[in-house]
């Protein structure tokens, strides 16, 4: 008997001793968290494949509209609203490239309705340093890429997500504080509205 307690100790010791696993966070309290995002406003860094760094301000008014205003030198400006995403070359007179919304990776953030647990293009959810990690990739648009969102708790937050193309090139997107609950004018997500301001620049 004192054999068996004698090897016992130290694996209980062992046992105590062990780091506590993070639990992933769920994947209902992660739509519960981006169903209640309506507005927000903050700022970002974003980390392309070449390893460059673009700095800028988000705007966000779910459902459908988001905006990346990016800070000089960079001439870039992204846009979503009506059902398209926009990328605009402010130094360009070209008009800008345009996708439909649905095919692309924003599209989990932007649902009318999120529901992560129903969605068809979730194909991972797992912790990771504790932070959660949920991956999206549409299968009827295979072009579109893939998005990683990462979450922290306590309170739930978005953090950064990662785009992968379909090349397999990275765009990492790396969120700061985000004020929320803001009013934000619908003129920030206008497509249309900016395609004029080119023409006339």
């Amino acid at each position: 008997m004192q054999i068996r307690l004698i090897l016992l100790v130290p694996m209980m010791t062992m046992f105590l001793a062990a780091p506590v696993l993070a639990e992933k966070i769920s994947l209902n309290r992660l739509s519960a968290y981006l169903n209640d995002l309506k507005t927000a406003r903050g700022e970002f860094t974003q980390i392309n494949q070449d390893g460059t760094i673009s700095t800028g301000t988000l705007y966000i008014h779910r459902p459908g509209r988001m905006r990346f205003d990016y800070d000089p030198p960079s001439p870039a400006l992204v846009m979503a609203g009506g059902g398209t995403v926009a990328i605009f070359d402010r130094k360009s007179n070209e008009p800008p490239q345009q996708f439909p919304l649905k095919r692309t990776p924003l599209s989990v953030i932007l649902a009318r309705d999120v529901d992560l647990g129903q969605a068809d293009m979730i194909t991972g959810h797992r912790e990771e340093d504790q932070v959660t990690i949920v991956t999206a990739h549409d299968p009827e648009n295979p072009d579109a890429g893939t998005i990683d969102l990462m979450f922290t708790a306590d309170p739930v937050t978005l953090r950064k997500w990662v785009i992968t193309d379909e090349s397999g090139a990275e765009t990492t997107v790396v969120l700061g504080d985000m004020q929320r609950g803001m009013k934000l004018g619908a003129s920030l997500f206008n497509v249309q509205n900016e395609v004029r301001k080119l023409k006339d620049h």
